[in-house]
């Protein structure tokens, strides 16, 4: 009897001496490595990629140091979720025993309010958080949790990673061991894998279960080459993973599609995500994204049709989204470029990264109160629309930065007449 638990699963590490990959945190006398030989480790967050072994490191860590593990996925816990395992951690701590470990998955998914509900429990050592996630901690968790944890990198696991995993699923896995598997070549296997170590042994079961059929008596060896690969994954679309490099691949390609102004190719690869089990609201919002990054102000209407495109995607669903998706997504393609928008708020967020909380104008300034008006505040303010034209020439800019030009007009026939009207308005101010 064949076993219904997939290779990836049963070939999960059991101990730092069966993991593979990640040398800098784990290797000898490497930072993970010497907290968990110490038996005093801290909350941390593991970042990196789909697939390099976040999950099973936590895991790893909890069986060596004999601690309780409580497991959360942030796509389907809630803040009641996260106070109710806090509080059996809590209630199973006596003494001076250690604190469980916490491990949340995709910690970058919680919200404010459940990234905050964490933060008494960690402060006071009721639970040890390990999270991980695929996105920066910078920007998706919150400074005072951020500030709780250490943060260690998770690299892609390299060529030689990979084939080791590889080599170790044919020669222990107790299935394989029933049988002779022979890798020619390993190009296919690696480059199908991305650097994902579930996708990599997802792909090698596709391939072995198509030539072994679990059949008795066992066949002769089986020989994978990269034509082998190639065939058996082209006939098997589900091979396409939401959750893995694929996922991450095929939006970069419908996206750069649509910012080169190819609708062909980016309906392809619409289709490509909808074959596959795509989110249809994931891919809409990318829409949305897109519109505001690419196209903006080259063509204003084009975040009205992704933002109509979402919302009619959300309440209709599939498979007659697929069209709605289509429309939108043709609309984008053929629309004129510009991303002035996307580059004039980068360039004031680092501006005000550099220069900081800069004094605002006396005259722009709220006067809500007597001693307000008395310092100035709101002073030879000029309204607008009391001046021809509902202009009236001022400065609005902290006296530090006057002048600074952060948007940047683009070759396109709209903002053409934005740098007309702004030229006739500012005189030559900021450039126009």
């Amino acid at each position: 009897m064949r076993s219904n638990q997939p290779l990836a699963d049963r070939m999960r590490p059991k101990s730092l001496d069966e993991y593979i990959g990640q040398r800098h945190l784990v290797g000898e006398k490497a930072i993970l490595r010497k907290m968990i030989d110490s038996g005093n480790i801290s909350s941390f967050i593991l970042w990196g990629p789909p697939g390099v072994g976040k999950t099973t490191l936590a895991q790893i860590i909890a069986q060596q140091l004999d601690r309780p593990f409580y497991n959360l996925s942030a796509i389907n816990s809630g803040v009641k979720d996260v106070r109710e395992t806090i509080a059996n951690a809590k209630s199973t701590r006596f003494f001076n025993t250690p604190s469980p470990i916490l491990f949340i998955d995709e910690i970058h998914r919680f919200s404010k309010s459940q990234q905050d509900s964490l933060l008494g429990a960690v402060e006071q050592g009721i639970v040890t958080l390990i999270g991980a996630t695929t996105e920066n901690p910078s920007f998706e968790v919150i400074s005072p949790l951020l500030s709780r944890c250490q943060v260690y990198t998770l690299k892609s696991l390299d060529k030689d990673d990979l084939i080791d995993i590889v080599q170790r699923a044919i020669k222990t896995d107790i299935e394989y061991k029933r049988i002779t598997i022979e890798i020619k070549e390993y190009e296919a296997l690696l480059r199908l894998s991305g650097g994902d170590a579930r996708r990599l042994l997802n792909v090698l079961e596709l391939v072995v279960n198509t030539e072994w059929n679990g059949i008795d008596p066992l066949p002769a060896p089986i020989e994978i080459t990269n034509e082998k690969v190639v065939e058996r994954i082209q006939e098997n679309i589900a091979m396409y993973d939401k959750d893995g490099e694929m996922h991450y691949d095929i939006i970069s390609a419908f996206i750069k599609s649509i910012r080169g102004s190819d609708p062909n190719a980016a309906v392809y690869y619409l289709g490509r995500m909808l074959a596959g089990g795509e989110d249809p609201l994931f891919i809409a919002r990318r829409l949305v994204i897109s519109a505001s990054e690419d196209i903006g102000l080259a063509n204003a209407n084009a975040l009205l049709m992704a933002t109509s495109c979402f919302q009619a995607v959300h309440q209709i669903g599939m498979p007659e989204a697929r069209i709605i998706l289509s429309e939108a997504t043709i609309y984008l393609a053929n629309s004129p470029k510009s991303n002035s928008a996307y580059m004039a708020i980068n360039e004031a967020l680092d501006l005000v990264q550099k220069t900081g909380d800069l004094p605002i104008p006396l005259h722009l300034r709220n006067a809500p109160t007597k001693l307000m008006k008395e310092l100035g505040y709101g002073n030879n303010y000029k309204y607008a629309h009391d001046y021809e034209n509902n202009f009236a020439y001022d400065e609005f800019l902290p006296e530090k930065i006057a002048n600074t030009t952060f948007y940047q007009p683009q070759e396109n026939a709209r903002e053409k007449e934005f740098v007309a009207r702004l030229h006739n308005l500012w005189k030559g101010k900021y450039g126009y």
